[in-house]
């Protein structure tokens, strides 16, 4: 496996990835403490009060573009992995990859920072390209199996 260079390139990839969508996490609970928005009793008791026990459109935000993450970063992870598979183009590969990751990277940047529309949706519309590229791509491999 250690030899498939668009595994490896793949592994590359989604590794940065997951490791984005940890500091989207961690971003979140910074954000937490310095709105006080807590959404435990338990951990609103612990840092001032039930009072703090509440929802903020800063947190939300958070949790939203990490949800889009997952909505979108898991079936990457299951499309990456099965074309990787098919023994594709180490360079069309990487191409996949890549737009993918950087697309996620816009969006989150767009999310968070709350830039002006489209960027984001135009960062979300580009990271799908190579997505249904390889589930094409397995589908049409694929056919030969469908009886």
């Amino acid at each position: 496996m250690m030899e498939n260079k668009v595994f490896l390139s793949f592994a590359f990839y989604s590794t940065i990835l997951i490791l984005k969508m940890y500091v989207v996490a961690i971003i979140t609970g910074q954000v937490r403490l310095r709105k006080k928005a807590f959404a435990n009793p338990e951990d609103a008791l612990r840092n001032g009060g039930l009072q703090f026990y509440r929802q903020d459109p800063d947190v939300e935000r958070c949790r939203r573009a990490h949800r889009n993450d997952m909505e979108n970063i898991f079936p990457f992870l299951f499309l990456g992995a099965v074309y990787s598979l098919l023994d594709p183009s180490p360079t069309v590969a990487r191409i996949h990859f890549l737009i993918f990751c950087v697309g996620r990277i816009v969006h989150t940047i767009a999310y968070l920072l709350q830039l002006r529309a489209p960027t984001r949706s135009v960062a979300y519309s580009v990271a799908q390209l190579p997505c249904f590229s390889m589930a094409l791509q397995i589908l049409l491999a694929t056919t030969p199996y469908w009886n």
